[in-house]
């Protein structure tokens, strides 16, 4: 090492030690940030990378961004493996790398994988604020793994939810969702056919579908949805007849064209995109409106964006440093 050059050190955040600090307030409120920011153009995010792993029916993207008035920079490495059950490992992982947007010199790893569902969750959960009716109180659920339980955790937060509907691949699943959700929540949950689940009003879809699995005619007046489950070219979860019948928002123009909900009908041209209210983070900043009456069905286009990655782990590095967690690595 060249005279007077400092050391690098590192802090290390595993998923146990993010677990005891992240709140759902502490990243409800770096994802808001964050679209704010996006919407008022004081971030970059490059276009998600993708490698693909089609011989083991996987991904893996790498999602850069820097949030410029707060210096938050960095990158997260995450996966996608369908098959992963087999192997015993969850189908999504994730790492984050904090940089110091100055230096360029790394500040922070960490666990990344359950901030994702956090904030995916808590996206759903602010587009839920702005987007549902005040009153509305039955959550459905499309879907019955990680994210769900994420999603319903976030919206409950924001809504009076009196009643969460859950269905998924198989009613042994629903149910073992609904037994294990409600020893940790308070909340009433019934296990029930898809087209029950939808009838709702809010509803969050959290499935890797590339054919539709929510009809337009099951979708009554007045509701949100939550469209989680896209986030590759091909993915699908509603009915194109839906999306022209609503209000749509997306979280990012580019990414939600190549792989958010509204990718397959924009690429077959059932969907144009004249037919898009425009972005969530412009609701927030009152550039645009979001539901004008009680009896608009709205959607959010959810495909993840990296500044919500980049304000939730400068959140979570700042709060550790405040309260000594974690574990300092030396790079050299």
């Amino acid at each position: 090492m060249k005279q007077g050059m400092k050391h690098v050190d590192i802090l290390f955040l595993n998923q146990a030690c993010i677990k005891s600090i992240l709140t759902p307030a502490d990243t409800f409120d770096a994802v808001e940030y964050a679209f704010r920011m996006h919407a008022q153009k004081k971030v970059q995010m490059p276009a998600k990378i993708y490698l693909d792993y089609p011989r083991y029916a996987g991904d893996l993207r790498a999602m850069p961004a820097s949030i410029v008035p707060i210096g938050a920079s960095g990158v997260k490495i995450v996966n996608s493996h369908a098959n992963n059950r087999r192997f015993g490992l969850p189908s999504v992982m994730a790492v984050f790398v904090l940089v110091d947007p100055e230096t360029g010199r790394p500040v922070a790893i960490m666990d990344a994988t359950y901030f994702t569902d956090m904030r995916t969750g808590a996206a759903g959960a602010v587009a839920t604020k702005y987007l549902s009716r005040k009153d509305a109180s039955v959550l459905g659920l499309v879907g019955a793994g990680r994210q769900a339980a994420a999603q319903m955790t976030a919206i409950a937060r924001i809504r009076k939810i009196k009643l969460v509907k859950v269905c998924a691949k198989t009613a042994q699943e629903a149910l073992d969702f609904a037994h294990r959700m409600q020893r940790v929540t308070n909340l009433p949950i019934e296990p029930c056919s898809i087209e029950e689940a939808c009838d709702a009003d809010i509803i969050s879809t959290t499935t890797p579908a590339r054919k539709p699995v929510v009809m337009d005619r099951w979708i009554k007046p007045g509701t949100h949805i939550n469209a989680i489950g896209a986030d590759a070219p091909g993915k699908q979860e509603l009915e194109p007849a839906l999306l022209k019948r609503a209000r749509v928002f997306l979280d990012d123009r580019g990414q939600a064209v190549h792989s958010g909900e509204v990718n397959v009908g924009i690429q077959t041209k059932r969907i144009a995109m004249n037919q898009i209210q425009g972005e969530i983070g412009e609701v927030l900043t009152r550039k645009i409106k979001g539901r004008i009456s009680g009896r608009d069905i709205t959607v959010f286009d959810s495909t993840g964006l990296a500044v919500q990655d980049v304000a939730v782990a400068f959140a979570l590095y700042k709060k550790a440093l405040r309260l000594h967690k974690g574990r300092t690595i030396r790079l050299f």
